[in-house]
């Protein structure tokens, strides 16, 4: 009789059950916290739910602070999970966000070599969640960014978002239209998730998604 695979959505319900608390913000290479426990990091355009879908994950109302204003997060916030800065199991890290085009040159500029050095340098990071929004699917800034992370050799993983404002039918379209534009991207996970933050459908896959991750490299 064949033996079933660990639960990763009883794991990941779990994992993020746990007190989640932000622990760390670095707006230079300089500043960030010492390597301790595995990463996972979030990015996406400024206006794509981010702190929303940070706020749903880890079941918090203020986790992430949401805004009106795009480009408010400038730098790389960490949150500690599952205990404190020295004993957590799990550190999110929320990216600032990019493409917005009110910023000026050298705040831009700024921000990129920010994600280029942390991507580059961060033995504990796992994986980069890339948040997409779901009514118009991948855009050139969006693009930008994966091919970043492709330079980077840093692992990361699609994250579509506002579901519940996408119709059913658009919704495995857009899904197979982020996969295909994934086909030979060498960093890129295979798999697409498609969430949204207020009705909380596919929070839930994502939570299983980190809990395999965790368990396949997190030691």
């Amino acid at each position: 009789m064949q033996r079933a695979g660990p639960d990763y959505d009883e794991i990941g319900r779990k994992l993020f059950a746990e007190d989640c608390a932000f622990m760390w913000a670095a707006a230079a290479i300089g500043q960030l916290p010492p390597p301790g426990a595995p990463e996972i990091a979030f990015a996406g355009r400024s206006n794509v739910g981010k702190s929303s879908l940070l706020n749903a994950l880890t079941n918090r109302k203020a986790l992430a602070r949401t805004s009106n204003t795009p480009g408010r997060t400038r730098e790389l916030n960490f949150f500690a999970l599952g205990g404190d800065a020295e004993a957590s199991k799990l550190r999110l890290v929320d990216m600032p966000g990019y493409g917005y085009a009110a910023a000026s040159k050298t705040k831009i500029a700024s921000w990129t070599g920010l994600m280029q050095d942390f991507l580059r340098g961060r033995a504990r990071l796992l994986r980069v969640f890339v948040l997409i929004d779901g009514r118009h699917g991948l855009k050139p800034v969006d693009l930008e960014m994966l091919d970043l992370l492709d330079r980077s050799a840093m692992s990361y993983q699609i994250v579509l978002t506002k579901r519940d404002e996408v119709k059913g039918a658009e919704q495995n379209e857009r899904i197979a239209a982020t996969l295909k534009a994934l086909d030979k991207r060498p960093a890129a996970f295979p798999e697409a998730i498609f969430t949204s933050s207020q009705t909380g459908e596919g929070i839930g896959a994502l939570r299983a998604a980190i809990a395999r991750l965790l368990a396949e490299r997190g030691n």
